[in-house]
């Protein structure tokens, strides 16, 4: 019988086995989530939990020692994981999408290897963005053939998860001009991880400055990057909303706990006790529907993501389907999110906006999020395709938009 021509299979997961096994080790990462946030504190502990309990293998098929997961329940896992702490769910992104990006890849012995390394619980952090308006058509770094290995030269930002990895995945151009993704090892010398990231939001993500000065990366290690799995920005995508999903239901949660602790109201109030106050029920009624409304929307898009298969006759088809899903779900957890984070503080008063509660963290890392990639123009590509058929996805390489973002 012939292998496969690819690692993925369909999806056998139970979403509620999957939440039933890994909600354990996210309640032990939401315990102290304030006071990471407060003092800034790196959590390589709750990224080592989460490896330890095979959260990297999530979507590799039972039969390859994976959860057999699909991205729908992949997607909603990492929301409840953003629930529990925001930093922690976006430090996973670069790892899962690496991992999508082998299983979509032929069987080799190559690929073996990774399967192995995940299972391994081996972690993936990025290398992708360089400073200074450089994008994909004026990349200078370098992925440079010797002998019977790659070096790597060049510096990148945002390597979102980069202090918490084995590997790291960096693009840069070949010697003939070819696009390249390498995979070098963290803790190769000529590796430098700088913690220099200054967003006011996501403050542990480490997405700071990585360099490489002539990193050995080996011939199996290194991949043209145009052959990479054709939803990447999607993935990427999708996985960012799944974590401003869960910063929406953190909102919810911290906020109404918070209201069922104020002990007076204003003069102005409906009631002597806040939490029988109707004004002050409706402030976390919105929220609540804010917080159903981006995981609907979560839940569409991975399904959407679900239906992708390179090999169908209608691909094309499928991916302006994944397009359009993820584009409306942008719009809607995005602004979900940032209302959710901000009206919360309507049913507080003063006291909600005490330090000691931290809740501020769930709009600055919403915020910071929702900065990522442009939510300005993806209501006018939507109508463009809807009323002139303009297609979505056709320039997505060209913009640098297939890869670390959508």
């Amino acid at each position: 019988m012939s292998s496969p021509a690819r690692y993925l299979q369909a999806p056998t997961a139970d979403l509620d086995d999957l939440r039933a096994r890994f909600a354990p080790a996210f309640q032990k990462i939401a315990e102290a989530n304030l006071e990471r946030e407060r003092e800034r504190t790196f959590p390589h502990e709750q990224v080592r939990l989460l490896n330890d309990a095979g959260f990297g293998t999530l979507r590799i098929p039972v039969q390859h020692g994976g959860f057999g997961a699909s991205l729908r329940q992949v997607f909603l896992l990492l929301a409840d994981l953003g629930e529990a702490d925001a930093n922690v769910a976006h430090i996973w992104r670069n790892h899962l999408a690496f991992v999508e990006d082998r299983l979509n890849a032929p069987v080799s012995e190559t690929n073996d290897t990774w399967i192995e390394r995940f299972r391994a619980g081996q972690f993936v952090g990025g290398g992708w963005t360089e400073a200074n308006n450089v994008t994909l058509t004026n990349l200078v770094t370098t992925v440079s053939a010797e002998d019977d290995h790659y070096r790597v030269t060049g510096a990148k930002f945002y390597a979102t998860g980069s202090l918490y990895a084995d590997w790291l995945d960096v693009l840069g151009r070949g010697d003939d001009g070819e696009l390249l993704t390498a995979l070098v090892r963290a803790d190769d010398p000529g590796v430098t991880l700088v913690d220099d990231w200054d967003g006011f939001g996501q403050r542990t993500t480490a997405s700071g400055t990585a360099r490489y000065d002539g990193v050995r990366a080996e011939r199996g290690d290194v991949f043209p990057a145009a052959e990479r799995f054709a939803y990447q920005g999607h993935f990427y995508q999708t996985a960012m909303l799944s974590v401003l999903t869960g910063i929406t239901r953190a909102a919810l949660r911290d906020g109404s706990t918070a209201l069922l602790g104020r002990r007076r109201n204003y003069p102005q109030g409906l009631t002597e006790v806040p939490s029988d106050d109707a004004q002050l029920l409706a402030v976390i009624g919105e929220v609540s529907a804010d917080a159903f409304a981006a995981e609907a929307a979560l839940a569409r898009a991975g399904e959407a993501l679900d239906r992708i298969d390179a090999s169908a006759e209608d691909a094309k088809r499928r991916l302006i389907d994944a397009e359009v899903a993820v584009t409306q779900a942008q719009l809607v957890i995005i602004a979900a999110a940032l209302r959710a984070t901000t009206t919360v503080f309507d049913a507080l008063g003063a006291s909600g906006v005490s330090e000691q509660r931290g809740l501020d963290r769930h709009w600055r890392n919403a915020r910071t999020l929702a900065s990522h990639n442009p939510r300005v123009y993806k209501a006018r590509i939507l109508g463009d395709y809807l009323i002139n058929g303009k297609d979505p996805v056709s320039n997505l390489a060209a913009l640098g938009r297939g890869g670390q973002g959508n």
